[in-house]
């Protein structure tokens, strides 16, 4: 998969130097015209699941993207209440991610999203410390979290 990846850019940067222009939007375009060869050719060399990566890697933009507006929203609502009730609390979430670079874009879109900050990972990695602004039922938070963002972490880079 990372072979693909390494092909793509390579005919980016060969691009680049058939149109003389090695500008970030001329990368870019020389990569999304990569992308379209290797679909193209995918049946014969093989390259189906690179671009179902693409999709899954997308779907985890968005469901980012969905969350922060969502979480946004959330603590915009708590700020503007004029008596705030909160129930703020730390959670102790268990790691399915394993590899360091899961453990840490996991970390870092949870700590993205406003009202939850990652504060740490335990020794063994198994465990992952998260402060939220209002958990009323930390079951539930860490459901969300194991079915949101871990879920498609997984799937993109498994």
């Amino acid at each position: 998969m990372q072979g693909l990846f390494l092909i793509n850019i390579l005919m980016a940067l060969a691009w680049g130097a058939v149109s003389g222009s090695f500008s970030v939007v001329n990368l870019v375009f020389g990569f999304v015209l990569g992308a379209g060869a290797l679909f193209l050719i995918r049946e014969q060399v093989g390259t189906s699941a690179y671009f179902r990566r693409y999709g899954q890697a997308i779907s985890l933009i968005v469901l980012f993207l969905y969350e922060l507006v969502l979480s946004a929203w959330r603590v915009a609502t708590i700020v503007l209440r004029p008596k705030i009730e909160l129930q703020p609390g730390i959670v102790a979430f268990p790691l399915t991610v394993d590899r360091d670079f899961e453990i840490t874009m996991l970390a870092s879109l949870i700590t993205l999203t406003p009202g939850t900050l990652s504060m740490d990972v335990s020794e063994d990695r198994k465990t992952l410390y998260i402060h939220c602004i209002d958990v009323p039922d930390p079951d539930q938070t860490i459901a969300d979290i194991k079915n949101g963002f871990e879920r498609k972490i997984l799937e993109v880079f498994r």
